[in-house]
C-alpha cells in the first residue's frame, strides 16, 4: 500500500465554475467570482473585509504594508513558522524578533512575547499552528496595552475558532492559505482579512497595484490613478472560480477532514498511553478544523528513524518547520537567545498523511506501522 502525505481534493465543480468565469468574459482579477468568495468569507465568518490574494505570502506582505512597517521597527513572531511569515516584514525593512512557543503546543507563548516588547515594537504576528488558536485574549491585551498591530497568520486555520470567534477575525489582520495542502484549496491562493475599518480603503488600493481602480469600477471616482504603494496581489478569476467550488462544499470538506482526524486519534491513542510519543491535546479555548495530524516524538533521532520506517512501508510522513532563527539567512541576525521549545518541536514533530478521502483502512495501516516501529524500539 502506498499512502502519499497529501492528495488534493476536488469537488468536481471546479472546471464548471472556471468555464463560467470565461463565459462571463472576465478572467482577470476582481470579477464576479472574486466577489462571490469575498461575500462568502465576510458573511460566513464576520470578517470586516476580505480580499483574495495569490498566496498567503501576499496577504502577509499586504499586512506588513498596511502596518506601515519600516527600517528600525521591530516585529515579534515565532521562529517555528514558514519563511513567508518573516519575509513579509523583512521586505519592509523590519527587525524580526523571534519568540519561543509554548511547551505543550507549538503556538506563540504570550508570557515570552511580553518580555520582548520594546518602544520599537510595532507588530505581533501569531501563527495558529495546525489550525489551533493561540491565546488570543492574552495577545489582544498586549496589543492594546502597547498600541501594537496584531496579525493572525491563520494559514492553517480556516474554520477554526477561539472561544466562538473565528480565527482571522480577532486581530487587526488575518491571513489564510489555499495552497493544495490546506483544507480549502485553489492550487495557490490566499486571503487577507481586515478587521479594523481604518485600514479597509487603503487595503483595497494596495491590493489593486496602488491604484483606486476598484473605487472607479464601483463608480465612486470618475477616473483612477496611482495613489499609494501596492502590487498585483489579487488573483485571476480562474483561481477565484476554482476556490468558489471548494467553498460551496466547505462544510462537507471540513466534516470529512475531521473524520480523518478522529480516526487517527482512535487508532493511535496507544502512543500517548505508552509514552512512546505525544499527540498534543487541543486547548479548551480552541477548536479543531482537521488541518493536519502530527505527533511529537521523544527526540529527533527517533523522529527521523520513524519517518524512514514509515517511508519503507510506503507511507509518506514528513517533518515540519526548521527554526527560522537558526536558518542560514537569519542566524547571523539573531540575538542569540535560546528558543528551546521551538527547537524541540522542530526536531520531534512528525506529520502523518492527511487528506480528504483517506480511508479507515489506510489510517489503520499507518497506525499498525507506527506500532510496529515503537514495539521494536521498546
Amino acid at each position: 500500500m502506498k499512502i502519499p502525505f497529501n492528495k488534493p481534493f476536488f469537488t468536481g465543480e471546479e472546471s464548471r465554475h472556471m468555464q463560467m468565469a470565461a463565459i462571463f468574459g472576465q478572467i482577470s482579477g476582481n470579477g464576479a467570482y472574486t466577489k462571490k468568495c469575498h461575500q462568502f468569507f465576510e458573511k460566513g465568518f464576520g470578517f470586516g473585509k476580505a480580499l483574495l490574494t495569490t498566496s498567503c505570502s501576499d496577504a502577509l506582505e499586504m499586512a506588513a504594508i498596511l502596518s506601515n512597517i519600516g527600517p528600525g521597527d521591530e516585529v515579534i513572531m515565532p521562529s517555528f513558522t514558514f519563511v513567508s511569515t518573516a519575509n513579509a516584514f523583512i521586505l519592509r525593512g523590519a527587525t524580526i524578533v523571534f519568540a519561543d512557543v509554548e511547551p505543550g503546543y507549538p503556538n506563540l507563548d504570550p508570557v515570552g512575547v511580553e518580555k520582548l516588547i520594546t518602544p520599537r515594537t510595532r507588530v505581533i504576528v501569531l501563527v495558529h499552528y495546525s489550525g489551533v488558536a493561540c491565546q488570543m485574549d492574552a495577545f489582544t491585551r498586549l496589543a492594546e496595552a502597547h498600541n501594537l498591530i496584531l496579525v493572525e497568520d491563520a494559514a492553517h486555520a480556516i474554520g477554526s475558532y477561539y472561544r466562538k470567534q473565528p480565527l482571522g477575525s480577532i486581530g487587526h489582520f488575518g491571513t489564510f492559505s489555499f495552497h493544495e495542502t490546506k483544507n480549502i484549496i485553489s492550487g495557490e491562493g490566499g486571503l487577507l482579512t481586515i478587521n479594523d475599518k481604518r485600514f479597509s480603503a487603503r487595503a483595497e488600493i494596495i491590493w489593486e497595484k496602488g491604484t483606486n481602480r476598484a473605487a472607479f469600477y464601483r463608480g465612486e471616482v470618475n477616473k483612477y490613478g496611482w495613489v499609494d504603494v501596492g502590487s498585483s496581489f489579487l488573483p485571476s478569476e480562474l483561481i477565484a472560480a476554482f476556490l468558489f467550488a471548494q467553498l460551496e462544499a466547505f462544510k462537507d470538506i471540513q466534516k470529512e477532514r475531521l473524520r480523518v482526524r478522529r480516526s487517527y486519534l482512535e487508532q493511535l491513542h496507544f502512543v500517548n498511553e505508552r509514552g512512546w510519543a505525544t499527540i498534543p491535546a487541543i486547548p479548551d479555548y480552541a477548536t479543531d478544523n482537521g488541518n493536519m495530524f502530527f505527533m511529537v516524538t521523544r527526540d529527533g533521532e527517533e523522529r527521523d528513524a520513524l519517518i524512514r520506517h514509515l517511508n519503507r512501508d510506503g507511507i509518506q510522513a514528513v517533518f515540519h518547520y526548521l527554526p527560522l532563527h537558526s536558518s542560514g539567512f537569519f542566524s547571523p541576525r539573531h540575538d542569540g537567545r535560546p528558543l528551546p521549545n521551538t527547537d524541540r518541536f522542530s526536531e520531534c514533530i512528525i506529520r502523518l498523511p492527511f487528506f480528504s478521502g483517506l480511508s479507515e483502512k489506510e489510517v489503520a495501516f499507518v497506525a499498525k506501522s507506527v506500532r510496529r516501529f515503537f514495539e521494536k524500539r521498546g
